[in-house]
């Protein structure tokens, strides 16, 4: 998928979420209900230079550190040619006469109140 850039080996844990980080290689425990959150530590110390703006940094299925060209503004949309807009008619000249003000509108009904939320059981 991307090109490799750094050999590191690294046995990858399932319990922990592994990310690339100025350079080094750094690892965080994946958060569990109930538990305090974990603190991430270094892994490896690759030393690579980055650059952020062109690549996408990640360590790859066999724990060596990878990247990939980012797709900067997306993906192009196809061009179709539009059809010629239709001319527009020339404007006339004279208006006609106002007509008389339409009847005034009733005021708007209130709506519903709402029902209350469903109680729930207990176990």
């Amino acid at each position: 998928m991307g090109e490799k850039i750094a050999k590191t080996g690294i046995k990858r844990d399932n319990d922990l979420m592994y990310y690339i980080k100025g350079g080094d290689v750094w690892a965080t425990p994946r958060k569990k209900p109930n538990q305090p959150k974990g603190k991430a530590q270094k892994v490896a110390a690759a030393g690579i230079e980055m650059d952020y703006s062109k690549y996408l940094y990640y360590l790859d299925g066999d724990g060596d550190v990878a990247r990939k060209e980012r797709q900067v503004g997306g993906s192009k949309r196809k061009t179709t040619k539009k059809a010629a807009a239709p001319k527009k008619a020339p404007a006339k000249k004279a208006a006609p006469a106002k007509k008389a003000a339409p009847a005034k509108k009733a005021p708007a009904k209130k709506a519903p109140a709402k029902k209350a939320p469903a109680k729930k059981k207990k176990k």
